[in-house]
């Protein structure tokens, strides 16, 4: 099996993100980790969905999740006639695909094409499990692969020995760009937001850096507007989870303000990632809600009197004027630009 994960951190190495196997599903849980290091092993596609809502698996994760979901829904109806195999497996796509509204069109390229090739092979009196999973390794080699252009671009915007501010946890695009550092022998300085409530930035992207040897330094979130009065950042950059055709990203709530900060304090932002061919504005994309008292938790305990309540959007909308520019497996476009970026693409990342 070719794998594109060498050189990767813990975290992005396939069977740490999500690995079917012997009728099941293993994720490493993300909510714990690097605290503990654990797995949450799903034996039905509806337990993958809800590992995907709970967070278990976040990022770029569950791109990988509702494809080995998908293999694993094929297990689970095995035994059942044509007709009613293929049902589950419709009613299992649907599932996978809309485990998280903002993502769904970015989850449903993957779930369709795992449907379409468990149709094909049970049509042929085929074995559908083992394509799913193929193709599904596939897709992450695939993104792997693409994803290195752009962290191989992201280096080339980080001075040498300078400092990137990041956001969340953008998972792949850390991986490619610390590959990419460690190629040119090119060390820079990280800060890491925390990210609340589920401090992603502490726990997993700053695990990845400091794990590869880079200076790493974990802020709390309402430290943003300290460490830029300060210079002492460089760069600004996150993943997102859309980046629409004119330049605007969805991403990880509190994407905005450090947004806004970086502007007024003259530090550019490049959002990372592969442009959403059909969502055109901020306007296309909608924001899930999650459990407002979520917002009010640390580690699991609840931090609020009885009776106060929370706010809790997974993801906030940065328009296009506060951001410097897109880096993608192209080039690094300006937003004005991107229309430039799908003349000629074939739309085969996910």
């Amino acid at each position: 099996m070719i794998r594109e994960d060498k050189g990767m951190p813990f975290l992005l190495r396939y069977e740490n993100v999500a690995w079917y196997e012997d009728g099941q599903v293993r994720i490493l849980d993300r909510r714990v980790y690097p605290r503990e290091v654990k797995f949450v092993n799903c034996k039905t596609y509806k337990e993958v969905v809800l590992a995907i809502q709970n967070l278990v698996t976040q990022s770029a994760g569950p791109y990988t999740a509702v494809g080995m979901g998908m293999a694993l829904a094929a297990y689970e109806s095995r035994n059942l006639e044509k007709s009613e195999r293929i049902k589950f497996l419709e009613e299992a796509e649907d599932a996978l695909r809309n485990a998280r509204i903002t993502t769904a069109s970015r989850y449903g390229i993957i779930t369709s094409r795992c449907l379409e090739i468990a149709k094909d092979a049970i049509e042929k009196g085929e074995d559908p499990i083992e394509l799913i999973v193929e193709d599904t390794v596939n897709s992450l080699n695939r993104r792997y692969t693409t994803m290195q252009k752009v962290g191989d671009s992201l280096l080339e915007l980080i001075p040498e020995g300078g400092t990137l501010l990041t956001q969340c946890y953008g998972e792949t695009i850390i991986g490619t760009v610390i590959r990419a550092a460690k190629r040119e022998n090119k060390m820079f300085k990280v800060i890491c937001p925390e990210t609340r409530p589920f401090l992603q930035g502490a726990r997993l992207t700053a695990s990845c850096f400091a794990e590869e040897g880079f200076d790493t330094t974990v802020v709390t979130d309402n430290m943003i507007g300290e460490i830029l009065s300060k210079n002492m950042v460089d760069v600004f950059s996150s993943a997102a989870d859309t980046i629409t055709e004119d330049g605007s990203v969805v991403n990880k709530v509190g994407t905005l303000q450090i947004a806004l900060l970086c502007k007024h304090f003259g530090v550019p932002y490049y959002v990372t990632g592969i442009p959403d061919l059909g969502k055109k504005t901020l306007d296309d994309v909608k924001i899930e809600m999650r459990n407002p008292e979520e917002s009010l938790l640390l580690g699991g305990v609840k931090q609020t009197q009885k009776g106060v309540k929370g706010y809790y959007p997974s993801f906030d909308k940065t328009p296009f004027e506060l951001v410097k520019g897109v880096v993608t497996d192209k080039g690094i476009f300006s937003p004005k630009e991107l229309k430039n970026y799908f003349k000629d693409s074939d739309g085969k990342f996910y």
